[in-house]
């Protein structure tokens, strides 16, 4: 294997992270109504241990599926994790059950070896993913944004699993910004099985009983442009605007909301909001005005050179205050990192999206 395809290899290595079938369900379950009669492609998994391809296989009769493709990058061994060392990729198509016993068989499915390695850009998969109607899958995290970036391309309805903080790449936060996309039904902790050889993690990282090891991670969603009724779902407020307990930024024309369930009920101005507010966001009450970092062009000002004091005492020399939200304090806050500049303090906060009520 030459160094550039065992330098690939590696890190397709990092990208593995495989959804249960429990999540794929849970999920799923919301959807039902949108893929009667539809193409639905999975082009992100080995098809023929993927649980993506299982649920729907199994769910094809009762979901009205037209067909399902799934391709695999590389490899043709029949184990969970690949080492991507195959010659050839595969594509797998099910058209439903044939013999009656709602099961698929393996003489049912069709098997075709790929040209190409099975990535997701290549020629060949471009043309199955024109022929689907719906994808959905767990693509590459460290690809997410060109992954998206081709879906839009061809306008397609999707589902993928990806990491909360893709919100902040300024490719997707267009798309959000124009709702053509929006988070689906489960967000937060997501449990994975990673490969052999993953390297061990100090944290949500474990092997179970079999061997099998798992890692979990705390701000996994779902992102689609399938509606949904929870996108339409008021999210009900109840705090009274309090000008001590929503600050104002020093560099952004907002108020602070630290938490989703802290939006007060009553204030008619511009806030910033966690990126958490996406799983509750319904454009019918809010309308969602941009982002708290450089790249989008709402600061309302720029900081000279800063000096940063960490947790520790730690003082160095930064710029890191022109992206994102800034409050200016009176006193150094506790255990925190903050700024100094020109002899005032400051403390940032994590990336916030700005909104106002309808």
């Amino acid at each position: 294997m030459s160094t550039h395809t065992l330098t690939a290899a590696k890190e397709a290595k990092k990208d593995e992270f495989y959804t249960q079938l429990s999540d794929i369900a849970e999920e799923l379950k919301h959807y039902r109504a949108h893929f009667r009669g539809k193409t639905v492609l999975c082009n992100c998994d080995d098809p023929r241990i993927s649980n993506f391809f299982h649920y729907f296989a199994y769910q094809f009769e009762s979901l009205g599926l037209k067909r399902l493709i799934t391709t695999c990058y590389k490899s043709q061994q029949r184990d969970l994790f690949s080492q991507h060392d195959c010659e050839r990729a595969i594509s797998l198509v099910y058209d439903g059950d044939r013999n009656g016993n709602r099961v698929p068989d393996p003489e049912e499915i069709g098997i075709r070896e790929l040209q190409g390695d099975g990535d997701f850009r290549s020629p060949e998969c471009i043309e199955l993913l024109m022929q689907s109607d719906i994808v959905v899958t767990n693509p590459p995290f460290s690809l997410f944004r060109e992954y998206v970036a081709q879906l839009m391309r061809f306008d397609k309805k999707f589902l993928i699993v990806g990491n909360q903080n893709n919100v902040t790449y300024k490719e997707v936060f267009r798309m959000f910004l124009e709702n053509r996309i929006w988070l689906g039904y489960k967000s937060g902790d997501m449990a994975f099985r990673v490969p052999v050889d993953s390297e061990p993690h100090e944290t949500r990282y474990w092997q179970d009983e079999s061997g099998q090891k798992w890692r979990s991670l705390g701000n996994i969603c779902w992102f689609t442009n399938l509606d949904i009724p929870k996108r339409h779902e008021d999210l009900v407020l109840f705090r009274k605007f309090d000008s001590l307990a929503y600050p104002h930024y020093d560099n952004f024309e907002a108020i602070e909301v630290g938490k989703v369930e802290d939006i007060p009920c009553n204030y008619d101005g511009v806030m910033g909001v966690p990126l958490t507010f996406l799983d509750k966001y319904n454009p019918d009450q809010f309308e969602i005005l941009g982002i708290t970092k450089t790249w989008f062009g709402m600061a309302t000002k720029t900081y000279p050179d800063q000096i940063q004091i960490s947790k520790d005492g730690t003082r160095k020399k930064v710029s890191k205050l022109n992206d994102g939200a800034v409050l200016e304090v009176d006193s150094p806050p506790t255990g925190k990192t903050y700024y100094e500049v020109d002899g005032r303090k400051y403390i940032q906060t994590y990336p916030r999206i700005l909104i106002r009520r309808k």
